[in-house]
């Protein structure tokens, strides 16, 4: 099937300097979480989505020197000459499948406290960290340091054109890139030619832009990813000023602008806050002021409105990171007329979760993304049937509805069975809450993709007991049931249960879920500390009734930090008028409110309230697994060789856990046996002599 017309213009090359992008699907810089330490893993990352289509594949911020280490980050480096076969690597296999590679070369300046490499963070005035609250100050660099700086980052220039990239990146984004830092007047307070008017602050820009020229020539593009907009107002990098100035100055000097906004939060925003296409209003500057082609970003998923910013003259290419994730091959299914086909990002940023916790990236609607090298997962391809064995999946949640999936995919008759009247679990319900509505991504996708088998059937409002699970006359079992939140208020905090639990005016967010009402004042206990206790705060407080938020951590919502949401959660919720109560656990529940006590003396406070709403943990909703499992001889009687729970019905957790448990049972059915380590390991050579020669340094 070939793609509609009407999507041609996404699919025309561009020139990209002395390079040719053979369409306008970009992938822009991010990270991944396997940096310098997993290199195979980020190679293989990448290539998929070069496979996929993506016109260009670019690294995360690659770091040019010791003087800015990342640590805990794993990011890439380009520090000497043993690092450019590493890189190296990557460039092939993006390569390979037709795409240009990009590096973004970054110095994170005073931003960040070098805690590997123990050198003195660099900066242009003293400034405090960015990145990690530690009791460390970056110094201010006199003219010698900033030589040196450019000519470290002419190495790396070098380095990369060495390690075969295509295009190659100035870093003047964010609030964390050297030339960035000198661009702001929040962290610029200089005196000399590199400090006071915005040609000043400029300067190293410029300098850094010409540098890089020189040093490439013909042999690859430079590119500058720019933040026009820093997000602090006046006090920093505002579009009037510097970032106007900085476009007007240097409009036809790089062959390329990559535009970003300042803070990650906003640069990644999460769906709650932010919908499709929402950095429009900054992409659109670049384009008034340059005749080069510009790249920029907004968790684009509709091939209609990718078109839209073409047309419209406020892109040139459209630039992707999380959408990329969900499907490294939105390029190949637009091309291909099957739009319909497009595993949307759902904008959870629980792949931006996976990089502030230090871990190798992961994603919500794609449960391949991050095992392609070290499981050998394929985002699109999975192995056929290995038996003609029926499947019954009893529970049409996250797991369920990803296991039926991608075992209809390989061939299996499935039979998927819902207790409720609608599919989707978890996701039905909390789809419907404030600001989740694109979650609901993750049932309607794959609604979408078992509608096209003709071997999966769905059937709804079916709550199946032992018996019928029994006599179904299926081979393999699959029991995707689910989990239930407690009402006993065990959880992080507390390990056992909270007295006055039991009463009447107690409630859980199944309660919520089923309808019940529920009277104000109310109390929240969020012990959970993920997403779930805010937005049903949100809901009460919507619903007119006086809300309170309390939390045992020291922040509500404390885990959102690492999906960046809680920096404009916290402000939502204080417009709404809702109170927020922290380092106070919840000590017990009386029927004309709640005693609370600090986490830190035990001093107990009464508060106030009619009804009191628990968000700690789950329990697995296993009672079905239970009963099948005690006795194997009727299993055996019944034909059922495979038994098996998966997702939160065996373990709650998110619902990326849930999609990647289905999709793993599918993979792993009648394969060969899983050994104790499950997947290949990436470990360094010791028998290298470059890494017996440092090691004996």
């Amino acid at each position: 099937m070939a793609r509609h017309p009407r999507y041609d213009i996404l699919f025309e090359p561009i020139k990209i300097g002395p390079k040719v992008a053979k369409n306008r699907l970009y992938q822009v810089p991010h990270c991944n979480g396997f940096g310098y330490h997993l290199p195979h893993g980020d190679a293989a990352f990448r290539s998929i989505k070069s496979e996929g289509g993506w016109a260009v594949v670019c690294t995360e911020q690659c770091s040019i020197h010791p003087s800015s280490d990342a640590t805990p980050y794993p990011e890439t480096r380009l520090w000497d000459d043993g690092d450019v076969r590493q890189l190296a690597m990557f460039t092939e296999a993006v390569q390979e499948h037709g795409a240009l590679a990009g590096v973004l070369l970054a110095h994170n300046s005073s931003g960040i406290s070098n805690r590997t490499t123990r050198e003195v963070p660099l900066g242009p005035s003293p400034n405090s960290m960015y990145y990690n609250v530690d009791p460390i100050m970056g110094r201010e660099m006199d003219k010698k340091d900033i030589r040196e700086f450019r000519r470290w980052h002419v190495e790396a220039v070098k380095r990369a054109v060495s390690a075969g990239f295509d295009i190659i990146y100035i870093y003047c984004g964010h609030h964390f890139s050297m030339p960035a830092m000198f661009l702001s007047p929040l962290t610029n307070h200089r005196s000399d030619e590199y400090g006071g008017s915005v040609e000043n602050r400029a300067r190293l820009t410029g300098e850094l832009l010409e540098d890089a020229k020189e040093a490439v020539g013909d042999k690859a593009a430079v590119a500058i990813r720019f933040t026009p907009d820093e997000g602090y107002g006046p006090a920093g990098i505002t579009p009037e000023v510097e970032g106007r100035a900085v476009l007007e100055m240097f409009a036809e000097l790089p062959d390329l602008w990559d535009i970003c906004l300042g803070g990650w939060e906003y640069d990644s925003g999460a769906s709650r806050f932010d919908a499709e296409g929402y950095q429009e209003p900054i992409n659109s500057l670049a384009k008034k002021i340059t005749s080069k082609p510009v790249v920029g970003t907004g968790r684009f998923t509709s091939p209609d409105t990718m078109v839209s910013q073409i047309e419209r003259g406020i892109l040139d290419f459209i630039g992707s990171a999380r959408p990329s994730i969900a499907d490294p091959f939105l390029p190949r299914k637009i091309e291909e007329g099957r739009n319909e086909d497009i595993r949307e990002c759902i904008g959870c940023n629980i792949c931006v979760a996976s990089e502030n916790i230090h871990a190798p990236i992961r994603c919500t609607q794609n449960p391949a993304a991050g095992e392609e090298w070290r499981r050998g997962w394929h985002p699109e391809e999975i192995a056929t049937k290995g038996s003609e064995d029926n499947v019954l999946i009893v529970g049409a949640g996250p797991a369920g509805l990803e296991c039926a999936r991608a075992l209809g995919q390989r061939g299996y008759t499935i039979h998927l069975v819902e207790a409720d009247e609608e599919i989707g679990g978890r996701v039905a319900f909390e789809s419907t809450l404030p600001g989740l509505a694109e979650w609901g991504r993750v049932r309607d996708y794959r609604r979408g993709q078992i509608a096209k088998m003709k071997n999966v059937e769905i059937h709804t409002g079916s709550r199946l007991s032992a018996d019928d699970v029994l006599n179904y006359g299926a081979e393999v079992v699959v029991l995707a049931t689910g989990s239930l939140w407690r009402k006993d208020g065990a959880g992080f905090s507390n390990k056992s249960p909270i007295a006055g639990t039991d009463g009447a005016n107690v409630f859980t967010l199944d309660d919520v879920r089923n309808g019940v009402t529920i009277e104000g004042p109310v109390v929240v206990f969020d012990d959970d500390h993920y997403h779930m206790g805010a937005v049903i705060a949100e809901k009460l407080r919507a619903e007119g009734n006086e809300v309170t938020l309390v939390t045992p951590l020291m922040a509500v919502s404390m885990w959102t930090d690492n999906t960046m949401e809680r920096p404009r959660l916290i402000p939502k919720l204080l417009e709404m008028g809702i109170e927020l109560v922290t380092d106070r656990n919840l000590a017990s529940i009386g029927g004309n409110g709640v005693e609370l006590a600090c986490v830190y003396s035990g001093k107990t406070e009464h508060h106030a309230c009619k009804s009191v709403v628990m968000v700690t943990s789950r329990l697995p909703d296993d009672g079905l697994y239970k009963e099948l499992i005690k006795d194997s001889a009727k299993l055996e009687e019944a034909g059922i060789r495979t038994l098996k729970a998966i997702g939160d019905s065996i373990a709650a957790g998110t619902i990326q856990t849930a999609v990647a448990s289905g999709h793993r049972f599918a993979r792993e059915l009648d394969g060969p046996e899983i050994d104790d380590v499950p997947f290949r390991l990436e470990r360094v050579d010791l028998q290298d002599d470059k890494c017996v020669a440092n090691l004996s340094l």
